[in-house]
């Protein structure tokens, strides 16, 4: 392991990988119940999408450790999830089958990119600010995913409601006159007398405790007590069906059906371009969300080169493509690098190893899959705002003193946490980088990919 991970010239050990691969399966494990949640909804067997979706991510982690030799760990993506069920089955008219072969044909397209270096372009040419700025919106937005998992931040939704309610026989005009008088407040604290409320600054108070006293493995120490403290109050409980784990994929398992492309759509052309913006939506959302994943979490780690380049890049993206395609095959959706891999980086994993960890964590999993019940929301919340802290310091990198520098930056930082979007931040970044350089008759210093991407996000708005 050490000449295969390099884990001396890393300056790093089997044990602080293992706890860095621990920490960061600890963060992502929820994506075992919420992926096969959302897909179950399409009409897909809740508990072969289970297996699935551990067995995609095992490959997914296994390739981007051994391609890349980074600690990014990769499972179904929640977001390409919820486009799946809601975007191309309910909302478009498609079968899963259907949509699984899409999420296939994407999968190829991400490959073909990758092994023609199209796509390690693509990431250059994205502007140095935006890079910049994308691990401070990724550490806003999972530090604010945190909070709203765990409830300590809440929609204000109360004064609205109490008006509604009030006036139930009021007219339409006055009812909205009163409406829009409604306290402007958006986000407030959530309940104190939730428990995930205050285990969550428990386990928060404990991982910076830990921290600060420079305990190894802060993090982790901070989820398993956490956990230990909800299942002694009542918080969590052992699940009953803790070994009657079905292993049958069957109903899903190569149930691609590519006669999408027969649809129900008059005009066989009208199909084809259908499909064609259906999978250029998941390409250019898995790219983005990948781009903004490596380079943020690469950034903390140290990764990057003197030019902000991360090496090994096109290890990386494979291992994401090949994922994305065995897992089509399997039955379920994209398969993408997650930005909780931070987690494991902020407790000390620096190589593949840990992904590899996370990888057969995934696979071991399998038969205990209930067991993920016995983390509660609390303890995952609280780790995900402390790398929320630990990601916000590269905004120091950023020059907010030339408006051509700060205002894409700006959009990047505030669009991801407020749009809940990875995606929409980059891409209204390089927008506002584009329309920049435009306005200042700049065009020679403007990427002809990153005028592309520009071209693309706007299509993506306005057209798919």
């Amino acid at each position: 392991m050490d000449m295969y991970f390099q884990l001396k010239k890393n300056n790093t050990t089997v044990k602080q990988e293992i706890i860095a691969g621990l920490t960061t399966f600890s963060t992502m494990a929820y994506i075992i119940v919420v992926s096969p949640t959302l897909l179950s909804q399409a009409g897909m067997d809740f508990q072969a999408v289970t297996i699935a979706t551990c067995l995609a991510a095992f490959i997914g982690c296994m390739l981007s450790g051994f391609l890349s030799n980074y600690p990014f760990a990769q499972a179904p993506g929640i977001g390409l999830s919820a486009f799946f069920v809601y975007g191309i089955v309910l909302g478009g008219g498609y079968s899963w089958q259907g949509a699984l072969a899409i999420v296939f044909l994407s999968g190829l397209a991400f490959i073909l990119l990758t092994v023609t270096g199209l796509r390690a372009s693509i990431l250059k040419a994205i502007p140095l600010n935006v890079r910049q700025a994308i691990p401070v919106g990724i550490g806003l937005f999972i530090a604010l995913i945190g909070l709203n998992n765990s409830g300590v931040v809440d929609v204000n939704q109360g004064p609205i409601i109490d008006i509604l309610t009030a006036n139930s026989q009021t007219g339409t005009a006055d009812l909205v006159e009163q409406v829009l008088k409604a306290p402007p407040q958006i986000l407030e604290f959530g309940n104190f007398a939730d428990s995930e409320v205050y285990l969550t600054f428990l386990g928060l108070a404990l991982i910076v405790a830990f921290s600060v006293w420079n305990v190894t493995g802060a993090i982790l120490l901070g989820i398993v007590l956490v956990s230990i403290v909800s299942f002694i109050i009542g918080g969590t409980s052992l699940p009953d069906d803790l070994l009657q784990t079905s292993f049958d994929i069957a109903p899903i398992f190569l149930q691609l059906d590519f006669n999408v492309f027969g649809g129900n759509e008059e005009s066989a052309i009208g199909v084809i371009l259908d499909v064609f913006f259906i999978v250029l939506a998941f390409t250019m959302v898995d790219l983005l969300d990948t781009v903004g994943t490596l380079y943020g979490t690469a950034d903390k780690g140290g990764f990057l080169d003197e030019n902000g380049e991360l090496p090994r890049i096109k290890g990386a993206l494979m291992a994401d493509a090949v994922a994305t395609t065995a897992g089509a095959l399997l039955g379920t959706s994209t398969t993408t690098t997650y930005i909780e891999s931070g987690s494991g980086i902020a407790s000390g994993g620096k190589t593949g190893l840990t992904a590899v960890v996370v990888g057969l964590l995934f696979l071991l999993i399998i038969p205990f899959s209930s067991l993920v019940a016995l983390i509660p929301t609390a303890a995952t919340s609280a780790a995900l705002v402390m790398v929320g802290v630990l990601m916000i310091g590269a905004v120091t990198k950023i020059d907010f003193s030339d408006l051509e520098t700060a205002v894409p930056a700006f959009l990047v930082i505030a669009l991801m946490p407020f749009s809940y979007s990875i995606a929409n931040g980059i891409g209204m970044g390089i927008i506002a980088y584009v329309f920049i350089k435009v306005i200042k008759r700049d065009f020679s210093t403007i990427h002809p990919l990153a005028a592309i991407i520009a071209g693309l996000f706007i299509l993506r708005y306005f057209v798919i």
